[in-house]
């Protein structure tokens, strides 16, 4: 990269997909299969401000989020499955997908507006590996 304008681009590129990256982390640690991913996933009940609980804190009532202070960051199995259960009702799993279809959509946007004088491959190439990764 020979420009700040160039070094900005892909920065701006990059910060927006591992923010996808990350979120996806998030998603996985709840819903993803440790067959598959090669782990258990534990941020519940290591107190992570993991996106699937900021957004249920974002629409949750008033009850369930009594609901969740009371289970989330214990380690027993039952106060995991408390926070769980709250995920489903809320519909957790659908507004990550919602979320992460307009995330890969605005990444490609980003990378055609931004990558002309950038490896416009590489940005894409990347983008298509963690789109709807599983592991």
């Amino acid at each position: 990269m020979s420009s700040e304008v160039e070094h900005n681009n892909a920065k701006h590129i990059l910060l927006e997909m591992g923010e996808f990256f990350q979120i996806q982390d998030d998603y996985l640690d709840c819903y993803g299969d440790p067959a598959v991913t090669g782990k258990i996933g534990t941020d519940i009940q290591d107190n992570k401000c993991s996106w699937l609980v900021v957004t249920a804190l974002g629409v949750m009532t008033p009850v369930q989020r009594a609901e969740l202070e009371a289970s989330y960051a214990r380690h027993d199995e039952a106060s995991v499955q408390k926070v769980k259960t709250l995920y489903n009702t809320l519909r957790i799993a659908d507004l990550y997908h919602k979320h992460e279809e307009e995330s890969y959509q605005r990444l490609q946007k980003l990378i055609a507006q931004h990558a002309q004088n950038l490896p416009h491959s590489v940005f894409l190439n990347f983008a298509k590996k963690i789109y709807k990764r599983n592991k």
